[in-house]
Parts: structure tokens; sequence; C-alpha cells
């Protein structure tokens, strides 16, 4: 069992498992923690830095109209959200003030960047985000996986295996995910702070996200937004859809490291691999949405193994007897 410093100064324990080892970290929340319900991702921050040692650099950083993304001298991209329902709109807003230092990032350490995710600036959560998913892919690059089963080409909907008597919620609106859906479940609903984020002939599945606690607790499916992780809440939609059978987070901005997340109930996590970084800059720095990320990522999935189907069937397979 190893010591190193963690972000507060307090000793961070790390217990080896193999090639890759649990971070735990004191529970002392930041300010930011309290107000944006960010445990989680300190958790994620702590496991992810027990594991990579390396002390990478910042290369390149693009906050695009839809995404930010951040890549590292390993050569690794990450991505995040970019928030845009901020109060100030006039030139040189106080939200901007909070921001990044823009001209600057580049050559700065990563896991400086990473301590963003942190911040009480929506947009510094967005770098730091994505900035985390850098390491996170150099990490799996350098380690593998430490838990879960990995699915190229395998979106996050498909691995959670929903039938005709499920009760659907979503945090989010995946308007894909919502024309799948309709009609294969028992019951959908979208929580969104915006109704207009759906279709007129959809309306009558949005929930106001004063009402999210109370639709999460009857869900026995939730499908999170990764977004979640940049505009906070993410504890508290977790602790309210405890209920639910299967919880999956989805989306560009979903961490690869599996480990923290699956502690907290999440059992499967939906995002994409960088296949071409340099595409991938070019697309985000020129105000391109996610539907356009499939020309330099792909969709993956890293499933929990007790729910993950093909694990299972091969488990099944193995003990079925044979005919004589």
């Amino acid at each position: 069992m190893g010591l190193c410093e963690s972000k507060e100064g307090q000793p961070r324990k790390t217990v080896d498992h193999g090639n890759v080892r649990e971070g735990t970290v004191e529970k002392k929340p930041t300010p930011a923690m309290e107000i944006e319900h960010m445990e989680l991702v300190a958790e994620w921050s702590s496991d992810l830095r027990a594991n990579l040692n390396d002390e990478p650099l910042v290369v390149d950083a693009r906050v695009g109209v839809f995404y930010s993304a951040v890549q590292i001298s390993t050569g690794n991209v990450g991505v995040a959200f970019t928030p845009r329902d901020l109060n100030d709109t006039v030139c040189c807003p106080k939200t901007a003030a909070g921001a990044a230092p823009a001209g600057r990032l580049i050559g700065m350490k990563a896991w400086e960047i990473a301590e963003y995710a942190l911040a009480p600036s929506a947009l510094r959560r967005s770098l730091g985000i994505a900035t985390l998913n850098a390491l996170s892919a150099a990490a799996v690059d350098r380690y593998g996986f430490p838990t879960g089963t990995f699915r190229e080409g395998l979106d996050a909907l498909s691995a959670a295996q929903i039938v005709p008597q499920d009760r659907v919620v979503m945090v989010g609106s995946f308007i894909p995910f919502i024309k799948a859906l309709r009609g294969r479940a028992a019951s959908l609903h979208v929580v969104d702070k915006h109704p207009d984020a759906l279709k007129a002939d959809e309306r009558a599945l949005w929930v106001s996200p004063e009402r999210a606690r109370e639709a999460l607790a009857q869900a026995s499916v939730v499908i999170i937004s990764g977004s979640a992780l940049v505009e906070g809440g993410i504890d508290d939609l977790l602790s309210a859809s405890k209920a639910a059978r299967v919880r999956v987070m989805a989306g560009p901005t979903t961490p690869l490291w599996p480990r923290p997340f699956f502690r907290r109930g999440v059992s499967v996590l939906g995002g994409i691999r960088v296949l071409n970084p340099t595409d991938l800059l070019m697309i985000v720095g020129q105000g391109g949405s996610g539907y356009l990320f499939e020309k330099a990522a792909e969709k993956v999935c890293v499933i929990e193994s007790s729910i993950d189907f093909l694990t299972a069937a091969k488990r099944a397979s193995a003990v079925r007897p044979h005919a004589v």
C-alpha cells in the first residue's frame, strides 16, 4: 500500500489490484462539490490519479459551441459538453471571467486542468471533464479497463437491454433514443430544462427538473446524459434512482474509466473512443455537434459484467448440459 498527496494535501491511499490500483480520498468536499454535488467526479479523478502517474501536458484545447476538447501529450483526446445555458449574454460577461485562462492552456499540466472539473465555473468544468476523459483514455491505453466489459460499436441503449415492462426515464433529450423507445417500453419520460428540446408530439413525455426526483424513483431504467458531469447534480440523480435495475450514462462526455461509476450503481457507460484526434479537434473547434463525431470517433460501451448480455450468454452456454 502506497501513499501519495491528494489535491487537498491529505494523504491518498492506493491499493494494488494487479496493474490497476484503487484510489480513495478523504471525504473533505470543496465548496464546489457541496454546491454542484460533484463527489462522483472527485472520486473519478482520485481513482484515475492513483493509476496514472504520468505528468502529461496539454497540447491543444478547443471550446466549441456544443463541445469542448482537450488533447494531452500522450496523444489522447477527451471531449465534454460545453454549457450554453449561461445567464450573461453581454460582451465580456462575468461568466467569461470564471472561464479557463484562454491563450495560456497549451503547455499546462493536464492534471492541473483536470482540477477544473470541480470548479464553480461551468465553462472551466467543461475543460476539466474533457481533460479527465483524455487522461482516462491514456490510462485505458496503458493498463486496459480496471473492471467491466468493453464493447466496440455498441450504443448505450442496446447495452441497457430494455424490455416492454420497463419504465424508462431519461435525463437529457436523447432524440435517437426517444425515437427508438417510443412504444417499446411501458412508459417513457424525459427530464430536461428545456421542453422545447422535444418535438410537439413528444411534449407529453417531458418532466420538469423540479419533478425529476419523483420520476427517477419510479423508473426501472434510467439514462443520464454525460453532460450532468459538467452541469452538476450527478450525485443527486444517482441517489434518486437507486431503485432502477439499470442506470446508464450516455453521450460523448461519458467517461470510459468505469470503476468509480460502477461503485455508484451505473451499469453502462456509453461514450466514444477517438480514432482521429486531428479531425475531432477540428470538428469541435468549428462548432460541430456530436452527430459529426462519427467521422473521427466510434461509439463504445463499458458494461458492468453482471448485466452484460453477451457475457451472460457465454456463461449460460458454458453450464448448459450437452445432449446425450
